[in-house]
C-alpha cells in the first residue's frame, strides 16, 4: 500500500477508535455533570468530523507554501501564548491556564505550538544548523508553556523538537552536552516543586500514598492489571466509575487496557509503530529539505507525546498530564494532530510526483 493511503488509513482508524473510548469513558463522568451520558462523545464527534476536514483538504494542499508562513505562524503563536497567561483572556481551570474562550470553543494556544515549531524548525534547519538558532524558538515555546504551568506539554515540545535537530544536523558533541543540561534542568523543574516532586516519589514508589498523590497512578494500574489478557469488555470498565481521575483524556490508556486488555493495548501500539514509521519513511523519502524537515519533525512529536503518555500510565514514567493523540478527549489536541498528519500525507503524496 502507498505511503500515503496507509497513513490516511491508520488515522481515520485511529480517530474512529478515540471517538469509541471516549464514548466509553466519559459515560459516568457526562452523565454525572450534564445530564447526558454521551455529552463528550457529541462534543468529541464534532471536533473529529472538523479535523477530518482538515485533514482531507491540507493533504492536498501544497505544503511547501507553509515555509513562508513559518515565521509568522511562530509570533502568532508566541503572543497566543502570553495571551493565554492574562488574567480575564485566559481561563484558569484546576490551577492553570491553558485556554482562551473564544465564545464558540476553547482554544489551547499549547497545542498549536506543537504544530508551529514542526513548520518554524523545517524551515530554519533548511537554512542552517546553529543550535543557538535552533534554541531560540524551543526555548520560547517550551518556557511559556511551562509557565501556564504544562510540563508536559513542554516537555513534548522541546524533546520532539530536539531528536528532530539530531536526526538532521547529525550533531553528536552538541548532543552530548544537551543531553545532561537537559536533566539537570528538568530535575530543578521537578523538585522545586512540591507537586512534581511527589509525582516523581510517586514513580519512584507507587505505594507510598495510595489515596493522596500516587492515587492515579495506583487506580491506572489497577485498571490495566483488572483488564488481563483480553479485557472485562468494552463498556464495562469499573475505574471509570469516579476511581480513576481523568479518565477521558491522561487515563484513557488505562480504560483501554481494563476493557481491551492487554490484546487490545498491543494493537493500539502497533498502529502507533506503523504511523510512526511509515512518518519517518516518509521524511527519508522526501524530495525536499524541507519537506524532509517537517515529516520528521511532526513524527517526532507525535511518537514523543504518545510515548510519554503511555509510559507515564504504565508506570515507566512520572505521570506527565498529557493526552494520547487521537484517543483523547480534547478538540484543540484532535485538531492539530489531524492538521499534522494531513502534512505529513501530502508530504508523501508529494514523493510519488
Amino acid at each position: 500500500m502507498a505511503r500515503h493511503r496507509l497513513i490516511a488509513l491508520l488515522v481515520i482508524l485511529l480517530v474512529f477508535f478515540g471517538l469509541i473510548m471516549v464514548a466509553s469513558a466519559s459515560v459516568v463522568d457526562a452523565a454525572r455533570d450534564f445530564g447526558d451520558k454521551w455529552y463528550y462523545l457529541k462534543l468529541q464527534s464534532v471536533w473529529a468530523a472538523l479535523g477530518l476536514v482538515v485533514f482531507f483538504l491540507v493533504s492536498r494542499w501544497p505544503h511547501q507554501r507553509l515555509a513562508k508562513y513559518a515565521r509568522p505562524l511562530f509570533w502568532l503563536t508566541t503572543v497566543l501564548l502570553l495571551a493565554v497567561l492574562i488574567p480575564g483572556i485566559g481561563t484558569k481551570l484546576l490551577g492553570a491556564r491553558r485556554w482562551i474562550n473564544l465564545g464558540f470553543f476553547n482554544l489551547q494556544p499549547a497545542e498549536l505550538a506543537k504544530f508551529s515549531i514542526c513548520v518554524y524548525l523545517a524551515a530554519l534547519l533548511k537554512k542552517t544548523s546553529s543550535f543557538a538558532a535552533f534554541l531560540f524558538p524551543v526555548a520560547v515555546f517550551s518556557g511559556l508553556v511551562f509557565l501556564e504551568p504544562d510540563l508536559g506539554t513542554a516537555m513534548v515540545v522541546s524533546i520532539g523538537s530536539l531528536i528532530t535537530y539530531f536526526v538532521i544536523t547529525g550533531k553528536i558533541t552538541q548532543m552530548a552536552l544537551a543531553a545532561p543540561v537537559a536533566l539537570l534542568l528538568l530535575l530543578a523543574v521537578i523538585f522545586l516543586s512540591p507537586y512534581r516532586a511527589s509525582r516523581f516519589q510517586d514513580f519512584l514508589n507507587s505505594s507510598h500514598d495510595t489515596q493522596g498523590s500516587s492515587y492515579q497512578i495506583r487506580q491506572a494500574l489497577l485498571a490495566l492489571g483488572s483488564g488481563g489478557i483480553t479485557g472485562v469488555g468494552l463498556g464495562q470498565s469499573r475505574e471509570k466509575y469516579e476511581f480513576l481521575p481523568e479518565v477521558t483524556t491522561d487515563s484513557i490508556f488505562a480504560v483501554i487496557g481494563e476493557e481491551l486488555g492487554l490484546i487490545g493495548a498491543v494493537v493500539l501500539l502497533v498502529v502507533f509503530f506503523l504511523l510512526i514509521s511509515t512518518g519517518l519513511q516518509v521524511a527519508a523519502r522526501a524530495p525536499a529539505p524541507f519537506s524532509a524537515n517537517l515529516a520528521l519533525a511532526v513524527t517526532s512529536l507525535l511518537a514523543v507525546q504518545a510515548f510519554l503518555n503511555i509510559s507515564a500510565i504504565i508506570a515507566l514514567l512520572p505521570l506527565t498530564g498529557i493526552p494520547l493523540p487521537f484517543i483523547s478527549y480534547g478538540g484543540s489536541s484532535l485538531v492539530i494532530v489531524l492538521l499534522s498528519m494531513g502534512i505529513l500525507v501530502n508530504i508523501a503524496r508529494s514523493d510519488r510526483l
